[in-house]
């Protein structure tokens, strides 16, 4: 039988039940990017418009896309780091009159309400440990640069041996207030759409680069946030996933 509090969730976000948004009480919004705690310097990445791996078939990565959870022990290039990322999450403009920022990427309302954070294994030019995207820039934040991140990560996910074994880990942070300000408790039904979103894109974009990704929704979530240093409710860790260069046992 279905636990009643989780339909809770529905119950409370259906469209009578939501309150008027912060948006139309004229409240200003929140920013597009969410400042850096510690501020380092940045590292930049390969340009978007540079990058070319030639064309791929859009029905046969569909069509090919799986979850993997092995991979090889080959590295990704900083060239496929960047790729993936702006494919992901990447901001094509933004439109100050509108307030939004186009992204590669659908989100309600255009509120992409999304942090990056990268657990680094295996990427050439990188040291291990956690990065944040600065989409803004396209760049690299270093936020802790120790090997065993990646190990306390993969611990917090209940220990599954993709986290362990990928050459990098994608983790989504959600910031509710970019949605929230927009559709108030509708926001959060929203959030969950838009991380699949983001995580489809990944998926699509490393099958043309040869990897394989496993999405991950079972993990700790107050062991995660601690770890990328994150504080709940104003944002928190909302999706993950693995992502490393296919290893010929898998094929």
């Amino acid at each position: 039988m279905l636990k009643e509090n989780g339909y809770q969730f529905i119950e409370e976000t259906k469209l009578p039940n939501i309150s008027e948004s912060d948006q139309n009480l004229k409240k200003p919004q929140p920013p597009y990017e969410t400042p850096l705690k510690n501020p380092r310097p940045l590292i930049g990445l390969p340009k978007p418009e540079g990058i070319d791996f030639g064309l791929y078939d859009l029905r046969k990565a569909i069509e090919e896309r799986r979850s993997l959870r092995r991979y090889s022990d080959d590295s990704l290039s900083l060239v496929e780091l960047s790729y993936l990322l702006w494919l992901t999450q990447g901001v094509k403009s933004i439109d100050e009159k509108r307030h939004v920022t186009w992204r590669t990427v659908p989100s309600a309302g255009c509120r992409h309400p999304f942090e990056t954070y990268l657990s680094i294994n295996r990427v050439e030019g990188l040291d291990p440990g956690l990065y944040r995207y600065m989409a803004l820039e396209h760049k690299l934040a270093p936020i802790r640069l120790d090997e065993q991140f990646n190990a306390e990560l993969a611990q917090a996910c209940g220990g599954q041996r993709q986290v362990l074994t990928s050459a990098v880990t994608f983790i989504w942070a959600a910031v509710p207030y970019r949605t929230v300000w927009r559709y108030a408790e509708r926001s959060y039904r929203y959030m969950y759409l838009d991380a699949g979103h983001v995580c489809q894109n990944l998926h699509l974009a490393a099958e043309s680069i040869n990897c394989g990704v496993c999405a991950i929704g079972y993990f700790d979530d107050d062991t995660v946030d601690a770890l990328v240093d994150l504080t709940p409710p104003e944002m928190f860790v909302i999706y993950m996933a693995s992502l490393g260069k296919k290893s010929p046992r898998n094929e």
